[in-house]
Protein backbone atom coordinates (compact mmCIF):
# COMPACT_ATOMS: atom_id res chain seq x y z
CA UNK A 1 0.00 0.00 0.00
CA UNK A 2 1.76 3.30 -0.98
CA UNK A 3 1.18 5.80 1.53
CA UNK A 4 0.41 9.22 0.30
CA UNK A 5 1.11 12.75 1.83
CA UNK A 6 -2.43 12.70 3.07
CA UNK A 7 -1.93 9.54 5.33
CA UNK A 8 1.84 9.62 6.26
CA UNK A 9 2.77 9.85 9.96
CA UNK A 10 1.10 8.95 13.04
CA UNK A 11 -2.42 10.06 13.81
CA UNK A 12 -0.66 12.86 16.46
CA UNK A 13 1.39 13.96 13.20
CA UNK A 14 -1.71 13.80 10.81
CA UNK A 15 -4.09 15.99 13.22
CA UNK A 16 -1.74 18.82 13.45
CA UNK A 17 -0.70 18.87 10.11
CA UNK A 18 -4.90 18.76 9.45
CA UNK A 19 -4.96 21.45 11.95
CA UNK A 20 -1.95 23.42 10.25
CA UNK A 21 -3.81 23.40 6.84
CA UNK A 22 -7.31 24.32 8.46
CA UNK A 23 -6.24 27.50 10.36
CA UNK A 24 -4.84 28.39 7.09
CA UNK A 25 -7.68 28.26 5.57
CA UNK A 26 -6.71 25.18 3.24
CA UNK A 27 -10.13 23.82 4.38
CA UNK A 28 -10.13 21.13 1.10
CA UNK A 29 -6.46 19.76 2.43
CA UNK A 30 -7.17 19.49 5.64
CA UNK A 31 -10.26 17.19 4.74
CA UNK A 32 -8.66 15.40 2.91
CA UNK A 33 -5.73 14.60 5.54
CA UNK A 34 -8.66 14.28 8.47
CA UNK A 35 -10.98 12.32 6.07
CA UNK A 36 -8.18 9.22 6.15
CA UNK A 37 -7.97 10.03 9.94
CA UNK A 38 -11.47 9.84 11.12
CA UNK A 39 -11.72 6.36 9.45
CA UNK A 40 -8.77 5.40 11.62
CA UNK A 41 -10.22 6.28 14.76
CA UNK A 42 -13.94 7.10 14.06
CA UNK A 43 -14.63 7.41 17.99
CA UNK A 44 -12.75 10.71 18.38
CA UNK A 45 -15.16 13.76 18.30
CA UNK A 46 -12.32 15.90 17.82
CA UNK A 47 -10.85 14.79 14.25
CA UNK A 48 -14.53 14.70 12.73
CA UNK A 49 -15.88 17.75 14.48
CA UNK A 50 -12.52 19.93 12.54
CA UNK A 51 -13.50 17.33 9.27
CA UNK A 52 -16.93 18.82 9.56
CA UNK A 53 -15.86 22.34 9.89
CA UNK A 54 -13.44 21.59 7.11
CA UNK A 55 -16.42 20.49 4.96
CA UNK A 56 -18.64 23.66 5.58
CA UNK A 57 -15.96 25.99 4.92
CA UNK A 58 -15.03 24.43 1.85
CA UNK A 59 -18.51 24.18 0.68
CA UNK A 60 -19.10 20.51 0.97
CA UNK A 61 -22.38 20.98 2.96
CA UNK A 62 -23.83 17.31 2.46
CA UNK A 63 -20.17 16.13 3.71
CA UNK A 64 -20.35 18.25 6.31
CA UNK A 65 -23.82 17.09 7.58
CA UNK A 66 -23.04 13.78 7.17
CA UNK A 67 -20.11 14.04 9.74
CA UNK A 68 -22.36 16.28 11.92
CA UNK A 69 -25.14 14.09 12.20
CA UNK A 70 -23.16 11.00 13.20
CA UNK A 71 -21.57 13.38 16.13
CA UNK A 72 -24.63 14.88 17.58
CA UNK A 73 -26.10 11.32 17.02
CA UNK A 74 -23.44 9.93 19.48
CA UNK A 75 -23.48 12.89 21.95
CA UNK A 76 -26.83 14.62 21.66
CA UNK A 77 -25.78 17.61 24.05
CA UNK A 78 -22.22 18.37 21.92
CA UNK A 79 -23.07 22.10 21.57
CA UNK A 80 -20.71 23.09 18.87
CA UNK A 81 -21.96 20.41 16.77
CA UNK A 82 -25.66 21.01 16.90
CA UNK A 83 -24.88 24.68 16.04
CA UNK A 84 -22.80 23.78 13.34
CA UNK A 85 -25.83 21.25 12.15
CA UNK A 86 -27.94 24.06 12.77
CA UNK A 87 -25.87 26.28 10.57
CA UNK A 88 -25.21 24.01 7.77
CA UNK A 89 -28.73 23.13 7.27
CA UNK A 90 -29.37 26.46 6.97
CA UNK A 91 -26.73 27.21 4.07
CA UNK A 92 -28.71 24.76 2.18
CA UNK A 93 -32.20 26.46 2.85
CA UNK A 94 -33.24 24.03 4.57
CA UNK A 95 -34.10 26.42 7.64
CA UNK A 96 -37.14 24.44 9.02
CA UNK A 97 -34.78 21.30 9.34
CA UNK A 98 -31.88 23.83 11.57
CA UNK A 99 -34.40 25.54 13.50
CA UNK A 100 -34.53 22.75 16.76
CA UNK A 101 -30.62 22.15 16.57
CA UNK A 102 -29.88 26.00 16.83
CA UNK A 103 -32.78 26.11 20.00
CA UNK A 104 -30.81 23.34 21.10
CA UNK A 105 -27.18 24.76 20.94
CA UNK A 106 -28.57 28.00 22.23
CA UNK A 107 -29.96 26.41 25.26
CA UNK A 108 -27.27 24.13 25.83
CA UNK A 109 -24.85 27.31 25.52
CA UNK A 110 -27.18 29.49 28.38
CA UNK A 111 -29.16 31.12 26.16
CA UNK A 112 -32.38 30.83 27.20
CA UNK A 113 -33.61 34.29 25.19
CA UNK A 114 -36.14 33.37 22.33
CA UNK A 115 -34.64 33.09 18.89
CA UNK A 116 -36.57 35.12 16.29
Amino acid sequence: METTYYDHGTPAERWDRARMFFDAKEYTTAARILDGLVEEVPEQTGPRLLLARAYYHSAQLRRAEHQLRVIVERDPVEQYARLMLGRTLERQGRQTEAEPHLRLASALAGDFGERV
